[in-house]
């Protein structure tokens, strides 16, 4: 293996070439490895100011993001300089080729080359529209998916979902900045639907963070099964695939990360515990109805008077359902997150459980005890499971 500092100087010299005849399209580092972590990405661009063309580099820190124009010759030496150090992960993006260049614990680097994603240089424009993580131009699979037009223009029909999409991917963007996978995450999307989502994560995962991603969705729908095989094949993701089961008969070797999405009642459970069960690293879930839990409350306190309203006993149920989960979540070793996915304007069901390994929680048990007892509940679905 030759030595990084050459590597780097390779990634810089294919970069420089790009530029210089024309081809470059992007420029992606990533996975923060300096002592900021606040620093999470770079994104580089090539716009024309004053009738000069310069690399126009957007920084993304947790809390801001910072533009900043250079020089194409300083801009190749910041590159050199953030690679191996602030980031282990940098994508260059070609009409010839895509390159990337990853960074081992130890910072030893290694260069990959793949065929391009992109067959068109973006405008150089200064003042563009606004930045979304996942462009439909650079995402084809949009379109039969209804959500785009043939020529790459986001439909008024498919607004809404274009804009969670892009959430989606801004929230697992963030997570794995924190969290981060390993090169060849094994992923699985428990009822992944029409695979909007699923789609866009393979893509963010490949072309954004030079990951090689194997990720199997789950859907007992066999029409959208074969929808999305057929699409993922369209696109060219070959280590995206989608299985006709259910996923209580889903019995994977490895999971990395595991994603469930709006799986109803007690499916998110059941989604929790296969990746409980199967150590995986990060649990991403977005509960959905909420049954199993209030068909057993009989709150015998004070709060009684208020839960004798349907509509608030109901509200109650789905907060003790989730808060309960994520307690599971920490007595077995994560650290949870719980938040509002996307607004409610999209979708009523907004709610994100976010489960990632670490120190857990050693009373989590206890205070599940305590809350079942207050609310009359005798078991949660997810107990049971685990």
């Amino acid at each position: 293996m030759e030595k990084s500092d050459e590597i780097i100087t390779q990634f810089v010299q294919h970069l420089q070439k790009s530029i210089g005849d024309g081809s470059f399209v992007k420029l992606t580092l990533s996975k923060t490895g300096g002592k900021d972590k606040d620093f999470r990405n770079v994104y580089g661009r090539l716009i024309e100011l004053k009738g000069e063309e310069v690399m126009s580099f957007t920084l993304r820190y947790a809390t801001r993001d910072e533009v900043r124009n250079h020089p194409i010759p300083e801009a190749l030496a910041m590159v050199g300089l953030w690679l191996g150090t602030d980031f282990l992960n940098g994508g260059l993006f070609t009409l010839e080729q895509d390159i990337s260049i990853q960074f081992s614990k130890k910072r030893k680097g290694r260069l990959f080359f793949n065929p391009p994603s992109h067959n068109q240089a973006p405008s150089k424009q200064h003042n563009r529209h606004k930045q979304y993580i996942i462009e439909p131009k650079e995402n084809p699979y949009l379109h039969p998916m209804g959500i785009s037009s043939a020529s790459g223009n986001i439909l008024p029909a498919g607004q809404a979902k274009y804009r969670q999409i892009n959430k989606y991917i801004e929230i697992i963007d963030n997570l794995l900045q924190q969290h981060p996978l390993p090169e060849n995450p094994q992923i699985v999307d428990m009822g992944s639907g029409k695979g909007y989502l699923t789609f866009a994560l393979y893509s963010h995962l490949t072309n954004h963070l030079g990951l090689q991603p194997t990720i199997t969705g789950i859907e007992l729908r066999q029409k959208l099964v074969d929808f999305c095989n057929g699409l993922a094949k369209e696109s060219g993701y070959s280590r995206l695939s989608f299985l006709a089961q259910d996923i209580n008969d889903f019995q994977p070797e490895r999971i990395d990360m595991l994603i469930a999405l709006h799986a109803c009642d007690v499916a998110t459970d059941i989604a929790i515990a296969k990746g409980i069960h199967s150590g995986a690293e990060i649990i991403i879930v977005a509960p959905c109805c909420h049954k199993q839990v209030r068909k057993q409350m009989a709150c015998q306190t004070e709060m009684q008077a208020i839960l004798r309203h349907g509509i608030l006993e109901e509200r109650q149920a789905e907060l003790i359902t989730d808060g309960i989960r994520s307690l599971l979540m920490e007595a077995h070793g994560y650290q949870t997150k719980v938040f509002e996915f996307i607004s409610t304007e999209h979708t009523a069901k907004n709610l994100m459980i976010v489960g990632t390994k670490g120190k857990g929680n050693e009373e989590a048990l206890e205070q599940v005890e305590a809350i079942k007892k207050e609310y009359g509940i005798g078991f949660h679905f997810l107990e049971r499971l685990l």
